[in-house]
Parts: C-alpha cells; structure tokens; sequence
C-alpha cells in the first residue's frame, strides 16, 4: 500500500482531504521519530550492558549506518519504486543484523511496520511484517532464554493490532479519495449541465424579445408597405401614411434593438413614464390603418411594480395586438390593466373574427396556422408568465372575437 504523492490532484482537495493528508504526515513523523528514540535507546542499553565486547564497535557502526540509511527513505517518496524497494530491503537487512549481534534492537521493528506497510501492495507488507515479527520474537527469547509466553505471544498481537489498524486506515482514506473524485466530478458535470442550461435559458429569452419586438416591428411594417403599395396610384395620401407610420415602427424597432444593445430593458419602459404610458405608446403604434387600439386601466398597485413584472406585461400586450393585427381582422382592440391587492391582469380583447380556443387548426388573434418560421405568439407570452408564476387564459369563438387575459401574482405589501 502506497501512501498518496502529495502532489497529487492539488486543485481537488477539499478540506477532509487536507486533514486526512495532514494526519497521514502527522503519523509518518510519529513513526520516523518512534524509529530513532528506538534505536538510540537499543544501543544505550546495549553499550551498558556489553561495555568493551569485540561485537561492540561493529553494532555501533550498524547502526550508525541504519540511521543514516533510515534518513534517506523519505527523500525517494511514498511510491513504490526500485530504488525505493533496495532501500527498504537494504533497512530490514541492517536491522536483521543488528538483531542478530543484539537482541534489544528488535522494538526497532514496530516502526519498520508502519514503513513497510505504507511503501509494498498489501500482500507483500503482511509477508514482511510476519518476518519481522518472527526475528523479533527469536531476538526476545535468545534475551529470556526460555519459552517465555508473553513474549511468544504479545509481539504478534501487537503486529496483528498495527497492521489492521493501518489497513483499515488506508482503506478508508482510499474510499474517501474515491469518493472526493466522485464528487469533484459529478461538480464539474453539474457546473457543465448549469452552464448549458443557462446558455438554452438565455437564448429562449432572447427568441422571445426578439419576436415580440423587433419581429413584430418588421411583419407590421411589411404589412404597412403592401398596403401602402396596393394604393399608391388610386389614394397617394392614404399610401403616405401608411408609409409613415411604417417608418415610425421602424423608428421604434431601431430604439429596441439598441436597447437590446444595452440592457435588453424595453425602449417604451425606458423613458421612466412608467407601464401605462408604455401600454399607450403601443397602442399608439399599433393603431393605424383599420385597426384602432385603446388602453384602460383599472386601479393602481400598492407598491411600485416589478421592472420584470412590467417588462414582461408590456412584452405580453405587444405580442397580443401584433397577433391581432396578423390573424384577427378586427377594427378594434382594448388593452385593460387592472391592478388588484393579490395580482395584475393585463386584458387585450378584439372584436376579430374570433377562433375555436380547443381547435389547434383554427384561426384568430392567437393561433392562425403558423407560416415557416412564426408560431412563437402563445408560447412566449406562457413562458413569461410561467417564469413569474402568473397565467394565462384565451376566451374566443368563430365570429365573436378574442380575449387574451394574463394574470401575474404580486406579493402583499409588507
């Protein structure tokens, strides 16, 4: 088992990650440190108790040597390499010997337990701490000099403990590794699947200004240019005005589409006049030719209404009398806002031709068959008011005209 490179996936650790990381560390230097109070201590004792011997000057430079050997472990990394692995054996064989010429450096082995546990796979770290445990438990009976119990039995307990826990702890810290990257990647998804959402949210936003303005605009003033056309030899004066108000429409677009530009806020909103100055502008714009438009308006707000909420009613009513214009053949349309304590209704009622509400395929204010590319009128005025959680509801039958009716939700006043 290999203890992770710290400098591994950097830019995803998360804040259990860092303290996992930091408490492997903490173990790492418990041990390094255990490994050398364990030696030191071991040559002590030895140099106390066998003062003089031949054997002295040689444990002395072993084991002078296995710190100095010891010291160069955490330069080649946590990763199971070669070099990695000559000095991991190179490490057991000097402490092997050292044991053998003194059998107080056998307590050397419970840190080597931990060193070999975190640099080999699994299976081979049990292998080597059984061999360690086994020269431990020979060196403390060659001290006893007898079968002691105790020490047959309590070295490969303590073994058995260290090595289970460091398992589990490995375990552990490689399930939460997994688990970090899960998470880090269904993030990175999530932020993808926002970000693609928020691009449809935005272009569906977009559509819906843009037909209820300046696509609106345009199919008014090709409607004004073929009428003026059609009578521009028998009624020049009539043909003028219907090119005037022709070029006022486009005077209009072009302040929308500037607008867009800027804020995308409405053009008719702008002046700060307020909704119903907006309501009639429209209506000024839209009345010409056959067609005659009137705004009404029925009680004032508690509170100054949302710029969404105006917005959105403006863009309804243009959509609605641009779909009049087209579809319904009416002399007259009214444009009713009233303004109740719980909610705002915006009312565009013509006296066309009216149309079946439960038949797709009839014709109206609202849902004349769709030519290549048109047929957004409805659906952008629901979506408005579905992201306001308003409603909407179409009153019509055939030869009776239309009335289109939505109703936005206000808070109480506080």
């Amino acid at each position: 088992m290999t203890a992770p490179d710290d400098g591994d996936r950097d830019d995803r650790r998360t804040p259990d990650d860092r303290r996992t990381r930091d408490d492997l560390r903490t173990l790492a230097v418990i041990m390094h440190t255990a490994f050398f109070v364990l030696l030191g201590a071991s040559l002590a004792r030895f140099l106390l108790r066998h003062p003089g011997e031949p054997r002295t000057p040689w444990v002395v430079a072993l084991s002078v040597l296995l710190a100095a050997l010891y010291v160069l472990g955490p330069a080649l990394g946590a990763r199971l390499t070669a070099r990695r692995l000559a000095w991991l054996a190179a490490v057991v064989a000097g402490w092997a010997v050292l044991v053998v010429l003194a059998p107080s450096f056998a307590w050397s082995a419970v840190p080597l337990f931990y060193t070999g546990l975190r640099t080999l796979p699994a299976r081979a770290a049990v292998a080597l701490v059984a061999l360690l445990t086994a020269l431990a438990v020979a060196a403390q009976l060659q001290l006893a000099g007898w079968a002691d119990p105790n020490v047959l039995l309590a070295p490969p307990a303590v073994a058995a403990v260290a090595t289970a826990v460091f398992v589990a702890m490995e375990r552990q810290a490689g399930r939460q590794r997994e688990l970090i990257d899960d998470l880090v990647r269904t993030r990175r998804d999530l932020a993808a699947t926002e970000r693609r959402e928020g691009t449809l949210a935005e272009r569906e936003r977009l559509a819906r200004e843009i037909h209820d303005t300046l696509a609106q605009g345009l199919s008014s003033q090709r409607m004004l240019l073929q009428a003026a056309d059609r009578v521009w030899e028998s009624d020049p004066a009539a043909a003028r005005t219907h090119v005037r108000t022709a070029a006022s429409i486009a005077e209009s677009n072009l302040a929308e589409a500037r607008r867009f530009v800027h804020d995308l806020t409405p053009a008719d909103l702008a002046g700060g006049g307020g909704l119903e100055q907006a309501l009639r502008a429209v209506a000024d714009r839209e009345s010409s030719g056959a067609l005659t438009v009137r705004v009404h308006t029925e009680g004032t707000p508690a509170a100054p209404l949302p710029a969404l909420v105006e917005s959105a009613l403006l863009r309804i009513a243009q959509g609605a009398l641009a779909n009049v214009r087209e579809h319904a053949g009416a002399t007259t349309a009214t444009v009713t806002l009233t303004c109740l304590d719980d909610q705002i209704v915006l009312d565009v009622a013509d006296d066309g031709r009216g149309f079946d509400p439960g038949d797709p395929r009839g014709t109206g204010a609202t849902t004349a068959p769709p030519a290549a590319g048109r047929g957004h009128g409805l659906p952008a005025i629901r979506a408005r008011l579905r992201q306001l959680g308003g409603t909407l509801t179409v009153e019509s039958a055939p030869g009776e005209g239309t009335v289109v009716s939505a109703a936005i939700p206000l808070e109480p006043p506080s």
